[in-house]
């Protein structure tokens, strides 16, 4: 098993599990190398799940969100053919980046946003996997939209997985789940509101404090998604709290998570000129609603037999059925490897 450490690349932290079998659809072949010292362990599963609206009560998991002004999202459409282009075990075409106490600062190339298709696209999936278990979907979007600074999956065949978790606002979990992350030396990133900054500054200045990312998760997480609106309003959504984090932690954000999982191509444009990644994931479940938890048995299989190489996991900070089951999923995680 190998030791939990705080080595982060693009976007997230990275959790490392040597020799472990998957259960679908085929197990991973052998690493004949271990993985990097000062990386740590878990895996994932895919989601059937965009994410919802801050303190609204989804309908279903898949919903489309309605934006406004823009087209209806189109949902990326599965595709089974396409394998990773490039180097699989390829830094995601960014800088790696120890974690610190200070964030980062990304140099990114300038792109014209008004080039880019403002058609608006809800992130949400189902679909195949490969042999790996990998989500066709995430690796079909993270060949087209990689080079726009955008995550879906990060391109490996180790056994990497990337453990993230949206803080729209804060009920009461949290500190457990920090609690849990300290016992078990495993470093994640948090995805904060500006309100919820505001409202929970000790929180944030713990996971600042104990090594964790803290990502951008908007100013106001707009329900209609940042493509609805203007260059302005979606630079402004990213760089208010940018400078809200930094005048008041100091600390330089630079990954950031879409409102709704709802994008464009110019929004991606637009978030890479403020020197950010744009962070989505390869797995999510039905964790939103504090009054419709999951079972916690059920929830606990589920993200363990659907892990697969670079998973990037998208969990609710408001669920009690994550906060009790994080420490079992990190121990059987890391009993695989």
């Amino acid at each position: 098993m190998k030791k939990i450490a705080s080595l982060f690349l693009v976007l997230i932290l990275v959790f490392s599990l040597t020799a472990c079998n998957f259960s679908k659809p085929a197990p991973l072949p052998e690493v004949e190398e271990s993985v990097e010292e000062d990386t740590a362990a878990i895996e994932d599963t895919i989601v059937e799940a965009e994410e919802p609206e801050v303190g609204e009560e989804p309908e279903e998991i898949q919903e489309t969100a309605e934006v406004t002004e823009t087209e209806a999202p189109e949902e990326e459409e599965a595709e089974d053919t396409e394998e990773i282009s490039a180097d699989e075990d390829s830094e995601q075409d960014a800088v790696e980046n120890e974690v610190n106490n200070t964030g980062a600062v990304l140099k990114n190339s300038m792109i014209d946003p008004s080039t880019k298709d403002n058609t608006a696209l809800s992130w949400g999936f189902g679909g195949q996997r490969d042999e790996l278990n990998r989500p066709m979907p995430a690796i079909n979007a993270q060949n087209k939209y990689g080079s726009l600074g955008a995550d879906f999956i990060f391109k490996t065949k180790k056994k990497l997985i990337f453990l993230t978790f949206d803080e729209g606002y804060e009920n009461g979990y949290t500190p457990q789940i920090l609690d849990t992350l300290k016992k078990k030396k495993v470093k994640a990133v948090f995805f904060v509101t500006k309100p919820y900054a505001e409202s929970n500054p000790d929180l944030v200045q713990r996971m600042i404090d104990e090594g964790h990312i803290v990502g951008n998760h908007s100013v106001h997480h707009p329900a209609d998604g940042l493509p609805a609106h203007d260059t302005d309003y979606q630079t402004n959504e990213v760089m208010e709290l940018h400078k809200y984090i930094k005048d008041n932690f100091d600390y330089e954000m630079y990954l950031f998570r879409y409102p709704a999982g709802i994008y464009s191509e110019r929004s991606l444009a637009i978030v890479q000129n403020c020197n950010y990644r744009s962070v989505f994931w390869s797995f999510a479940h039905a964790d939103w609603d504090p009054d419709k938890q999951p079972d916690p048995a059920a929830a606990l299989k589920k993200l363990e037999e659907n892990l697969h190489p670079g998973a990037i996991y998208l969990l609710h900070a408001v669920s009690k059925t994550n906060t009790d089951i994080l420490g079992s999923f990190i121990d059987d995680a890391k009993d695989k490897g």
